[in-house]
């Protein structure tokens, strides 16, 4: 019986070392796939903070307005970079978060010819696009141009593009629709 006990410790010693395994990385699996929606909380949250275009237009400070959506994954990945600058330049520029997603926004959409998502527009003192960049941006990138704006000189990284997403200008479920479950305040 003692070898048989022995055996079977053995066994139940593996058995549960294999679930402990199997366990942490489903643990690890989980928080990995819950980082897309706290990323995209983060963007949500950064629309709710953000300062409002008619605010930003008319307050003579310099203002970087960002074209989003809540789905686009380059938004999202961008949203940590995003919430830094504003900590750092909050000051001194206004941070304009426009959903593209709202018809509300269609104009503006219109306006500064938004093809792919993220759209960043930069604005002067006075409320006129001077540069505008398109896709994600290594956050160094959006330092120099911030800091060229502040300072108002020509931005060294103005008008470039990285990756975007698509996003369709005609959507046969969403036009025409006044219960829009995708329209937000922003």
């Amino acid at each position: 019986m003692s070898e048989n006990t022995s055996s079977s410790f053995g066994v139940n010693r593996l058995r549960n070392f294999v679930i402990g395994i199997v366990a942490i990385a489903l643990s690890l699996t989980l928080v990995l796939g819950l980082q897309t929606s706290v990323n995209s909380e983060s963007l949500e949250a950064q629309a709710q903070g953000a300062t409002p275009l008619e605010v930003a237009l008319n307050n003579g400070k310099p203002t970087l307005m960002e074209f989003y959506a809540n789905w686009c994954t380059s938004c999202q990945a961008m949203a940590g970079d995003m919430a830094t600058l504003k900590q750092e330049y909050g000051n001194d520029v206004n941070f304009v978060m426009l959903n593209v997603d709202n018809t509300k926004w269609l104009p503006e959409v219109l306006n500064y010819q938004v093809d792919g998502i993220p759209h960043f527009v930069f604005l002067d003192n006075g409320g006129s696009a001077i540069a505008s960049t398109i896709g994600e941006q290594p956050l160094s990138i959006f330092e120099q141009n911030l800091t060229a704006l502040v300072s108002n000189n020509p931005l060294p990284y103005a008008n470039s593009q990285g990756v975007t997403s698509q996003i369709e200008t005609s959507n046969p479920a969403v036009d025409g629709n006044q219960d829009n479950p995708r329209d937000h305040s922003n």
